[in-house]
């Protein structure tokens, strides 16, 4: 990294320092009063989490809300698996399936995990708004006979961390002694500890002695090369009786379901990949991509459905480590430069390579490479110290050809181990005799029926002085400027007349291209001083016309934008980005005036675009607006547009706004000062150990058009969900406590935008999976508490927390691809398709809503998922309102995938990963955490953002 983008020199990080920021506005008197401790009429706040700030004592919770729980909730029926029991499943299996109804919600509710386990709100209702239709989901219904299931403890001696060696032993154990031993059944296995059967099998606890070929023996095995290995395998009635949840029981069936394909494909999570299940493609440097599928069990309102999608992933060619590295240097015989090196580092390390020069294979994990060639890697074996290529001479009587390449490092830091690199309806379930004769369960061929709603587009709002003041958008899409109408007359002649014609027609054509149908921005931004910068050596005489066009559309749009930059235009060199940003700033940094905007055309090769963010937005405050070189020659009036409302943006306009916001008739949000939230964190790529998770929070900072989103961002440690700066406070020996943290940053900045303090939040969280919902509710709802707490005494406004799930598997389609009124013009549902029936979980408040048009592909519905609604929305409402929201995304004239306050938080966390990060570096980190005194990792805060860029969408 440049020593200008330096992250953690500043003390006044917001990570290490949180700031006792002013908020006056909000005592006593300001904007709308909350009752004592609360707001009278919800005062269950409560059940929010830990260290709610809601008064003493529990008060009830509401139907729309989550509450924690310290007494054990019912259980669902259970069978112990101490004994067999005569009592069939059957009975369990019944009340599973009643519980998946919404009959009886109450009875429905899980029993929590443990003893703060959280119960999510349940389902308000059903939505009733759209055009009613009918969409196919890749669902597929499970049905279920009567079986007793049985629970058995597995241990394997020696003990095996590869799940497929521990099924092929287990396979193999069944088919030695199924027809003996197990009493003919057929047990499912886990590949790890558990086994279960549709049955108690004819024992407690046996021994088995199971044999295996030892083709990949591993280095703590004492088996000679080419010998068979022994497994002493014991199975025995698990020890503690097994309460089959409803949870547990899905799992059970699940490992049922799993079981076959497991043995056959490659593991994946939870998909399955082969070269089977379809043909593979190239994705260069060595890598490959299978096909395969996902499966998953899930509880719906039809009962249990099994959700199959296709899927693909990238695997390594099964290749030599020298022929994968010349992939990234074709000359092997001279040693690898800093930056080749880093890129192999990265793309080899945490992968498995075979040893084949002992006489068998052994495998190995790479967890580094050296940096130095092979040649000088000394160490220390026998008292004596020798180099790699000298060992494996002496010891292996081999003469290593690439001596200039580093070697692998493998083993741990304590016993490092060189290595040189030269050495290195497919289903069927209804005929898998385990799942449907065995366990009695039927897999329902075909796609299943859901109804669905379509969803009205919102009518959208622009300035009344363009020719259309409102614009109501088809198949989820518009355009700010309409098409040109040209008039065309053939065989005109040239003689006078002809020519008063020709005049005439170019008089003509002239009036039509005029008077074109054009919208203009709801509130256009004025740019008053700036200037464009060119690094591309392409484009030199190029640049000040691609810049006066691209004012005209601005200004055609509403912009006040000057048409002189406030220095020439000019070029620079592509080498010294750094020292060109900052004699610009010096040049254009005038008393009275600072650069709003800066144009800047980027180099002609890659790499340099999150270097230029990092100084402009966190050492020079310079909002900016790169353009690619290809584009700055282009002519095309759909690309200056597109850029002219990611400019508007970025200087503090409006490009639309809703335009019932405008008439305040938005239930729950405009009929009292709402601030709407979007927060995502983002995770390294695999392989990056020492890179930091990156969380973005925005809020809206307008009402009650809820348009514009101020962001900010922290780090956090490695891999971390649960985001750690929503609230903080640190006490001060001066100041005392001293509170800070993301949300009342946020709260304040709200405040004094808008001089009114927000009566109601809305919090759409993207990025959490199922498993972390209870974990994340807990902790950031308790730190909103905190954050409004610190703000003013019972000041609690009502909270809906949202979760927004991108990252799912299920898939709607048309149910009849020839209606046109179905489907979109890529084939897809149509833009505002919304499902919360059948497919949708059998108690709680979710729905999928497929808010955009389809490009290419199969569209992929957003599922949201109410975590907490102090607000009380109803199944339309918020619905509506997430629907309606998709329609304002600032950089484009289309309805987006997901909501935008969670679209801009990705925007947000990704643009700053550029400030800790080097695009440039093979290994993508420049360093995200150090190290302390005591050893520990800390995390090293980022560089902070100007407070001038921080007021705007910078991050569009």
């Amino acid at each position: 990294m440049s020593r200008r983008g330096g992250g953690g020199r500043r003390p006044d990080s917001r990570r290490d320092q949180p700031t006792q920021a002013r908020a006056p506005s909000f005592q006593r008197g300001g904007g709308g009063a909350a009752g004592p401790r609360g707001r009278g009429r919800q005062g269950h706040r409560g059940g929010a989490g830990r260290g709610s700030h809601s008064g003493s004592g529990a008060a009830p919770s509401s139907p729309h809300t989550a509450s924690t729980s310290t007494e054990p909730a019912p259980s669902s029926p259970s069978v112990s698996a101490s004994a067999p029991s005569s009592s069939s499943v059957s009975t369990l299996v019944e009340e599973t399936e009643q519980k998946l109804t919404l009959a009886a919600p109450a009875a429905a509710t899980l029993p929590p995990s443990s003893s703060r386990a959280v119960r999510l709100p349940v389902r308000p209702g059903f939505g009733t708004r759209g055009r009613k239709c009918v969409v196919r989901a890749n669902h597929f219904m499970v049905q279920l006979a009567k079986r007793d299931i049985h629970h058995y403890d597995v241990s394997i001696d020696p003990e095996v961390t590869s799940q497929k060696i521990n099924r092929q032993i287990i396979s193999q154990l069944i088919n030695l002694y199924r027809l003996t031993n197990l009493g003919e059944r057929i047990p499912a296995y886990d590949g790890m500890k558990s086994i279960y059967t549709a049955g108690p099998l004819p024992f407690e606890s046996k021994e088995f002695i199971i044999t295996l070929p030892d083709s990949d023996p591993r280095p703590s095995s004492s088996a000679s090369p080419g010998t068979e290995r022994q497994f002493r395998v014991v199975i025995r009635l698990a020890s503690q009786p097994y309460v089959y949840t409803l949870q547990k029981f899905i799992q059970v069936l699940d490992v049922v379901l799993r079981a076959a394909p497991s043995e056959k494909h490659t593991v994946v999570g939870r998909s399955f990949f082969s070269t089977d299940l379809g043909p593979m493609g190239q994705l260069g440097d060595g890598i490959e991509y299978w096909r395969g599928y996902f499966q998953s069990l899930r509880p719906t309102q039809f009962g249990l459905s099994l959700n199959i999608d296709v899927s693909a992933s990238s695997f390594y060619k099964p290749i030599l480590v020298t022929e994968f590295v010349q992939y990234y240097c074709s000359d092997l015989s001279r040693p690898l430069s800093d930056q080749v090196r880093l890129k192999v580092k990265k793309a080899l390390k945490g992968i498995k390579v075979v040893l084949r020069h002992m006489g068998y294979n052994l495998s190995c994990k790479i967890t580094g490479i050296t940096s130095q060639p092979m040649s000088q890697v000394m160490f220390t074996c026998d008292n004596e110290t020798r180099s790699v290529v000298q060992y494996f001479l002496e010891k292996h009587k081999i003469a290593l050809q690439f001596t200039s390449l580093p070697a692998l490092e493998a083993g741990t830091e304590e016993r490092r181990i060189y290595l040189p690199m030269e050495m290195a309806r497919e289903n069927a379930y209804n005929e898998d005799t385990l799942v449907n004769r065995e366990f009695g369960i039927q897999v329902v061929d075909g796609l299943t029926s859901v109804n669905a709603r379509i969803l009205p587009a919102p009518m959208l709002k622009y300035h009344e002085t363009g020719q259309e003041a409102s614009v109501n958008p088809d198949f989820g899409q518009w355009n700010m400027i309409n098409k040109v109408f040209g008039l065309y007359v053939l065989g005109v002649q040239l003689n006078p007349l002809c020519l008063l014609k020709e005049k005439l027609l170019f008089v003509y054509t002239e009036l039509f291209c005029v008077i074109l149908v054009v919208q203009k921005m709801f509130n256009g931004g004025r740019v008053e001083v700036w200037t464009c910068m060119n690094f591309s050596t392409c484009l030199n005489q190029d640049v000040i016309g691609f810049c006066q066009r691209l004012v005209d559309m601005c200004n055609r749009k509403g912009m006040v934008f000057n048409r002189r930059p406030v220095i020439p235009i000019s070029s620079y060199n592509p080498y010294q980005i750094e020292k060109a940003l900052v004699d610009v700033h010096n040049k254009t940094t005038q008393p009275g005036k600072q650069l709003q905007l800066l144009i800047i055309i980027l180099p002609d090769v890659r790499g340099s675009y999150g270097r230029i963010k990092r100084v402009c937005e966190t050492e020079l405050g310079i909002v900016s607006q790169c353009c690619q070189p290809k584009h700055a020659s282009s002519r095309n009036m759909q690309y200056f547009e597109n850029v002219a409302l990611k400019i508007n943006v970025k200087v503090g306009g409006r490009n639309t706004v809703l335009d019932d916001a405008v008439q305040k008739r938005i239930p729950l949000v405009t009929d009292r000062p709402t601030i709407i939230f979007g927060a995502d964190v983002t995770h390294p790529q695999p392989g990056e150990d020492s890179s930091p998770s990156i969380v973005a929070v925005v809020a809206s900072m307008d009402w009650p058009e809820v348009t514009k989103y101020r962001g900010l961002v922290s780090a956090q440690a490695h891999n971390e969900e649960i985001i750690q700066d929503l609230y903080k406070s640190i006490q001060d020996p001066q100041r005392g406590l001293v509170h800070g943290g993301m949300i009342r940053e946020l709260l304040i900045a709200f405040k004094i935008s808008t001089n009114r303090k927000p009566e109601s939040i809305i919090f759409y969280r993207d990025g959490v999976s199922e498993g972390q919902f209870s974990q994340v509710l807990l902790h950031e709802m308790n730190a909103i508490r905190l954050a409004c707490a610190s703000l003013e005494e019972g000041y609690a406004p009502p909270v809906t927390f949202v979760v927004v799930q991108k990252r799912h598997h299920t898939r709607l389609f048309p149910a009849e691809h020839n209606r046109r009124d179905l489907t979109d013009r890529s084939g897809n549902i149509l833009p505002g398709t919304v499902v919360d029936t059948q497919i949708c979980h059998p108690t709680e408040f979710d729905f999928y809503l497929n808010s955009h048009a389809g490009i290419q592909g199969t569209s992929r519905p957003t599922h949201y998922h109410v975590l907490f609604d102090e607000n009380r929305f109803t199944a339309d409402g918020l619905q509506v309102l997430t629907n309606n929201l998709c329609y304002t995304y600032a950089r484009c004239t289309r309805s987006v995938s997901i909501v935008p306050p969670a679209y801009y938080a990705h925007l947000a966390a990704f643009r700053a990963r550029f400030y800790i990060e080097d695009e440039t570096s093979a290994g993508g980190s420049t360093g995200g955490t150090r190290s302390t005194a005591e050893g520990s990792l800390a995390i090293r805060p980022l560089p902070v953002i100007k407070d001038n860029v921080k007021d705007v969408m910078f991050y569009c």
